[in-house]
């Protein structure tokens, strides 16, 4: 299968080297010819390397991993050249302006798109590219999925069709990542963190299920195991910011937690959903 991979970062490049892994060839589309994700790793000669979308029209499937901040721009410059191909969004995240989720922000720019799904779940950039077991949950209808597992099949995937809780859970472990990072330092003793980390997780789970998710999603790989890696592992760009948070250290580069935290607090708002415990956090860390 001809696979078209939107953005060059780690993710992306991970991802671009899974698919031709699986023996695809991919088409991989880098802003400005860059290409910066994972320099140092080999690239499979099935992967061609492009600036121009034009490259990826005729993909029968298509990867979006471009970060949730430059989503809505990379999207609105894909429809020039979209063919109907389903759409697998890769990004976890929401528009800091917003609050939007990605499958919305794709639904404003490409309308014409039905068959989309997303992504989500528990992996780190550079052991998917290397080949270090994982698995994902694959969220969306059964034209998505079937192309996904043809895309993706070296990896386990979890299939679903609850394309909102697989984004609410992408989004909320975020949140919760950068505040159990900030707890390790901050919180008075382990059974506090663990306390905090369960109940803003259930403030979360609240949220996705008022907004028509399913329970069963955030005990699934894009829920629970998503949230264990990245909110236990320093590994983990949220986790580290919330460290850096509670030391009075500088934060540096995107924080998707930060974006995370405000949007969920704004869509629980929204919707009369009471977060007293993100809200709580919100405040101790400043943002």
């Amino acid at each position: 299968m001809k696979i078209g991979v939107f953005g060059a970062g780690a993710w992306g490049t991970a991802l671009a080297y899974t698919c031709a892994r699986a023996g695809n060839k991919v088409m991989h589309w880098g802003f400005n010819g860059i290409f910066d994700g994972l320099a140092d790793l080999e690239k499979p000669d099935n992967v061609i390397r492009t600036d121009k979308m034009t490259d990826l029209s005729d993909s029968e499937y298509w990867l979006i991993v471009t970060p949730a901040a430059f989503f809505r721009e990379t999207v609105r410059k894909m429809r020039d050249v979209y063919k109907g191909q389903p759409i697998l969004i890769c990004t976890k995240g929401m528009e800091a302006q917003t609050g939007q989720f990605m499958s919305e922000i794709l639904n404003d720019e490409i309308p014409e798109c039905k068959n989309f799904g997303i992504l989500s779940g528990p992996q780190f950039a550079r052991e998917v590219a290397t080949g270090v077991p994982t698995g994902s949950t694959l969220a969306g209808n059964e034209q998505v999925r079937t192309g996904g597992h043809k895309a993706l099949s070296n990896l386990y995937l979890q299939d679903s069709d609850d394309v909102i809780g697989a984004q609410v859970c992408g989004v909320g472990k975020n949140a919760v990542s950068i505040i159990s990072g900030f707890l390790t330092v901050k919180a008075s003793g382990e059974n506090e963190r663990a306390l905090v980390f369960t109940r803003a997780w259930d403030e979360i789970a609240k949220l996705g299920i008022k907004m028509g998710a399913k329970c069963e999603t955030f005990l699934g790989l894009c829920g629970v195991g998503d949230l264990f890696l990245s909110a236990t592992s320093p590994t983990s760009r949220n986790f580290s910011a919330g460290l850096s948070i509670a030391r009075g250290e500088k934060v540096t580069g995107t924080v998707e937690g930060i974006f995370a935290l405000n949007g969920l607090i704004r869509r629980a708002q929204d919707l009369h959903i009471q977060t007293p415990v993100l809200d709580d956090m919100k405040n101790k860390m400043g943002l």
